[in-house]
């Protein structure tokens, strides 16, 4: 009697594969949450190593939403559209035709622009011959202009030969920013950064840089091809990778 009470008490197969799946759903959850409070809070780096995050973003959404308010900003959007429009296109063609002569960016690149806002860098690239080029950017402005986040690119590895951005200063995080661009390069792609060093960038940035050293570590699939200064609409550094093949 007292052996047949003890085997009814022996878990059946039942029973242990619905503990299995209970302890899997644990799992995933505590994954889950791992994995969004890795991006809640932001990277901290030390500011003697050249590149410091900006303190006050509670959240990744708070991050967002601050952007948005200078990207969506009516009054700026249209001084962009209108005012500045054509200025600044004339200005990033001086840029991309010296590129072309150092032979870093031809009429077959495809490129892409990354925080491209309206595109002027992005009608720039066509301009100059390189007409297989995008922009990306948290608001599209079709049709040079696709939605998307520069910490997660909507596009396949080893997509463009040419990437060009002057907004390192927005990513909260720098290593998703340059980790994505170069996920994004196909080997031997070119990217170009404008970035301020000797100027503090404007109360949107999420980042100062005060050298040029971080970029080289934070670029470790590439190599660095030149920097020099610039005038580039408050930024004064570009500086210019290639990627390597590993």
């Amino acid at each position: 009697m007292k052996e047949a009470i003890n085997q009814s008490r022996l878990p059946t197969p039942k029973t242990i594969f619905l503990s299995l799946i209970i302890l899997s759903l644990f799992i995933l959850i505590f994954l889950s949450l791992q994995s969004h409070n890795s991006l809640q809070k932001p990277i901290s780096t030390n500011p003697t190593h050249g590149l410091k995050i900006r303190p006050g973003f509670t959240s990744y959404d708070t991050y967002i939403h601050h952007q948005l308010q200078k990207t969506t900003n009516p009054k700026l959007r249209k001084i962009w559209t209108t005012r500045d429009w054509a200025r600044k296109i004339r200005v990033f063609q001086r840029f991309f035709n010296r590129l072309k002569q150092e032979k870093l960016l031809s009429t077959t690149s495809k490129a892409l622009c990354v925080g491209a806002r309206v595109g002027q860098e992005v009608e720039a690239l066509k301009r100059v011959g390189v007409n297989n080029s995008i922009g990306l950017d948290l608001v599209p402005y079709p049709p040079n202009v696709i939605k998307g986040d520069f910490h997660y690119q909507p596009f396949d590895d080893e997509t463009f030969d040419f990437e060009f951005s002057n907004v390192f200063d927005h990513a909260l995080y720098p290593d998703k920013f340059v980790g994505e661009i170069q996920r994004t390069l196909k080997i031997g792609g070119i990217c170009v950064l404008h970035v301020a060093v000797t100027r503090r960038s404007d109360k949107y940035s999420a980042n100062d840089l005060y050298s040029v050293e971080p970029l080289k570590m934070l670029f470790n699939g590439s190599e660095l091809v030149r920097s020099r200064k610039v005038d580039g609409f408050g930024l004064d550094t570009e500086v210019v990778f290639r990627k390597k093949k590993i």
